[in-house]
C-alpha cells in the first residue's frame, strides 16, 4: 500500500469564509459565485432574517436566495446592493469584497467560446476545476480527461457523437486540451486520480492511439502535482463500484469541497455534508485499496505490452 499520501489531510474543508475574497484571478464565476453566496449567507444569519423575509424585503422569491447563497446562480448587482443594505452592512472594506465578488461571478469563464460545446450542467464544474487547489477522482470508463491525448480524446468524443463533423471532432478536442492546461500553470492543482483497469484496457481507436495514451500517463505521472494509481481486476470488489467519482478543493480553505456525478446526459453536484464526507471516505479506502503510485509505470509498460 501507498502511504506517502495521508489521509488526514483530505478530510472535509468547509467553514465561514473570512471578509476577503478569494483569489479572484482565477478564470471562470465559479468560485466567486460560491464565495459571494456563502458570505451573503453569514450576512444573513447575522442578521437574524430567514431565506423567506430576505427575498420578500427585495423582491425575490424564497429560491432565489437559497440558490444565491448556495452559489447556484448570478446575482444581479441591484440585488446585491439591496441584500447589503438590508443586513446592515455599511464597512466599506465588506461592500466593496461582497460587489467584487458579484461582479466576478457573472464574468464568464474561458470556456464561453465553447458554449456551443458545453452543457449547462458542466460549467459548474469547469469553474471549479480551473480554480482546485486539489482534483481528486476515480474513473472506471476511460483515462480521465485531464490526461488523454488529443487522439484519444477525439475517440471519446466520437463515442458520444457518432454523427459529428471532424471540424465538430477538433473543436472538441481542442477544448478539452484547454481544459489540461490547469495542470501546466505556475501554481498547479495536484491531481491524484486512481484509473480502473478496465478503463486501460478497453481499446479505443487504434493500437497505436492506446500506447500512446499509456505512454503519456506515464510521463503524466512523473510530474510531482499528479499521482496516478491503477485499480487492478484481482482487487475484486471496492467502494466505488457505483462508478466514477470526481472530487474538487477549492482554493482558501474558505469553500466546502465539490463532489461532481456525471451521467450520461446530465451530471449531479451532492452538496450536504454527509454525501460530501461519504464520498471523501470512498476516494480514501480507494487509494489504500489500489496499487500504489510508486507501481504505476511498471503497470502502465505491462499493460502497454499486452496490445
Amino acid at each position: 500500500m501507498d502511504t506517502s499520501h495521508t489521509v488526514r489531510d483530505l478530510t472535509v474543508s468547509g467553514g465561514d469564509p473570512a471578509c476577503r475574497p478569494v483569489e479572484l484571478w482565477r478564470p471562470g464565476p465559479t468560485v466567486p459565485r460560491r464565495a459571494l453566496g456563502a458570505r451573503l449567507r453569514v450576512l444573513r444569519e447575522e442578521s437574524g432574517l430567514t431565506h423567506t423575509e430576505a427575498g420578500a424585503a427585495i423582491g425575490v422569491s424564497r429560491s432565489k436566495i437559497s440558490r444565491l447563497e448556495h452559489g447556484r446562480t448570478g446575482s444581479k448587482q441591484r440585488d446585491v446592493e439591496a441584500l447589503l443594505a438590508l443586513y446592515g452592512v455599511v464597512g466599506e472594506a465588506e461592500r466593496s469584497v461582497v460587489r467584487t465578488l458579484a461582479e466576478q461571478a457573472n464574468t464568464p469563464g474561458w470556456w464561453h467560446r465553447y458554449l456551443d460545446l458545453v452543457p449547462s450542467w458542466l460549467h459548474d464544474y469547469l469553474g471549479a476545476e480551473q480554480a482546485a487547489d486539489v482534483i481528486r477522482g476515480y474513473e472506471v470508463q476511460f483515462v480521465p480527461g485531464l490526461l488523454q491525448t488529443p487522439a484519444y480524446a477525439r475517440e471519446v468524443v466520437r463515442l458520444g457523437h457518432p454523427d459529428a463533423s471532424e471540424d465538430a471532432l477538433d473543436r472538441h478536442v481542442e477544448f478539452r486540451m484547454r481544459r489540461q492546461e490547469v495542470l501546466d500553470r505556475p501554481t498547479p492543482p495536484h491531481l491524484w486520480v486512481v484509473v480502473d483497469e478496465a478503463a486501460l484496457r478497453r481499446p479505443l481507436g487504434s493500437r497505436a492511439v492506446m500506447r500512446d495514451q499509456l505512454d503519456h500517463l506515464a510521463r503524466m505521472a512523473r510530474r510531482p502535482h499528479i499521482t496516478i494509481q491503477l485499480l487492478p481486476f484481482a482487487c475484486g470488489g471496492h467502494p466505488a463500484l457505483c462508478g466514477s467519482v470526481t472530487m474538487l478543493r477549492l482554493p482558501g480553505g474558505q469553500l466546502p469541497d465539490m463532489v461532481y456525478l456525471e451521467q450520461l446526459t446530465s451530471a449531479v453536484y451532492p452538496d450536504k455534508p454527509a454525501d460530501v464526507h461519504h464520498y471523501w471516505d470512498v476516494l480514501n479506502r480507494l487509494v489504500v485499496q489500489a496499487e500504489r503510485a510508486s507501481r504505476t509505470p511498471e503497470l502502465l509498460r505491462a499493460l502497454r505490452d499486452d496490445l
